[in-house]
């Protein structure tokens, strides 16, 4: 989980070009299969530590994707909503094949 979490976070820094500095508060979410460890913690151990964080619960949805970790980040940038990349790694760009600035990376492959 930790491990995960932070390739989310530090791929979602790199694509939008965004320090910790920039991120005003993330809202992570996780379904109910994966209880190891919260998400925020492993962007705490990637300095998060004044950033405020919360964790929640995906809804339960009949036939939705197992042992995803979603982050929602509130963040001050310069780049207009239309450049913002968002990133999908591990299969879970299913999620959302509607955006058009998606960064996927399948499973077994690295940033």
């Amino acid at each position: 989980m930790l491990e995960r979490v932070a390739e989310m976070v530090t791929d979602v820094m790199a694509s939008n070009g965004l320090d910790v500095d920039d991120f005003i508060s993330v809202i992570f979410t996780a379904t109910s299969d994966l209880h190891s460890e919260f998400p925020a913690y492993a962007a705490r151990r990637l300095g998060f530590g004044e950033v405020p964080l919360i964790c929640a619960r995906e809804l339960e949805i009949a036939g939705s994707m197992p042992r995803v970790v979603r982050m929602m980040a509130h963040v001050e940038t310069d780049l207009p909503r239309a450049e913002v990349t968002h990133v999908y790694l591990h299969g879970a760009a299913a999620l959302r094949r509607d955006l058009t600035r998606v960064r996927a990376v399948p499973d077994g492959e690295r940033p």
